[in-house]
């Protein structure tokens, strides 16, 4: 193939299908620079990935390489889907602000356009579209500022949401698509995974109330324009991620969900009394 490889994986599980994605990234990308290597850093491995996850809510949930602990996944989880990190955004129309380009939970669940007023709640809407038509195909959120995040220096990665529901035997399923213009493979997609994963599950709750129907979590799609593992990693990738790939068994390299999951909402009032003493 001429160019950057497109590549696929897929799994039962969060765990798993990020484990083959970094597997296939590993042996099929291409090696390419990167705008923040070093001077002495080797190539990133590159591809576009497409992960798909069969059941986003399927144990083991977590995988013991994750990029951090058990409460940095909880922030993370409640700076997407809750929005604990909001007022860390800065001020587009001061110069003098240097805080955040943007968080994802704002810009899906508060779009602001300078012509508007009043910001969108994106997800609410495409909540609304679903219960309203479930298979219409408009059913999406975006983040992408055309006016702003061509110019800055930190623009979003995530770039889409989509869902939409499917009809199985009388069942109501909600999948959902996401779409990164770059991923740190390696140190973010995980985390990424989950926390959206997480939104797609709160997602089918809002649209089961407005329906008034059951709705069931439906497969997860993960699609990364870059997918990569930056060079500086590629050491510890080695010596962590694949050496523990002959040593423990995918049980020994995943965790249940369930098993941690009362220690990561008891993080919640630590997490948010952090949270409230940034961006001051």
């Amino acid at each position: 193939m001429n160019g950057i490889p497109v590549l696929t994986a897929e799994g039962d599980c969060i765990a798993r299908a990020w484990e083959n994605s970094l597997i296939r990234l590993y042996e099929q990308g291409c090696d390419i620079s990167t705008q923040y290597d070093k001077p002495g850093d080797p190539p990133s491995k590159d591809a576009t990935m497409m992960v798909t996850v069969h059941d986003p809510l399927a144990e083991p949930m977590i995988h013991r390489d994750l990029p951090g602990g058990f409460e940095d996944l909880q922030e993370y989880v409640m700076e997407v889907c809750d929005g604990i990190k909001d007022h860390c955004v800065r001020d587009p129309n001061d110069p003098a602000d240097t805080r955040w380009e943007y968080t994802y939970h704002q810009r899906l669940f508060a779009y602001t356009v300078p012509t508007l007023a009043e910001p969108i709640d994106q997800i609410e809407n495409l909540c609304r579209q679903l219960a309203k038509t479930g298979y219409t195909r408009r059913a999406q959120a975006v983040t992408w500022k055309a006016w702003e995040d061509q110019r800055v220096d930190d623009p979003a990665c995530l770039q889409s949401v989509w869902c939409r529901l499917t009809e199985e035997a009388g069942v109501a399923w909600l999948s959902m698509n996401v779409r990164f213009r770059s991923n740190d493979a390696y140190k973010a997609a995980f985390m990424n995974m989950f926390a959206l994963g997480q939104l797609q599950s709160r997602i089918a709750a809002r649209v089961a109330e407005l329906s008034g129907r059951e709705i069931r979590l439906g497969r997860y799609c993960h699609l990364a324009d870059s997918y990569h593992i930056y060079g500086s990693n590629m050491e510890e990738f080695k010596s962590r991620f694949l050496g523990a790939l002959s040593s423990r068994s995918f049980e020994g390299r995943t965790m249940r969900y369930a098993d941690v999951k009362e220690f990561m909402e008891q993080a919640r009032p630590t997490i948010l009394a952090k949270a409230q003493n940034m961006g001051r």
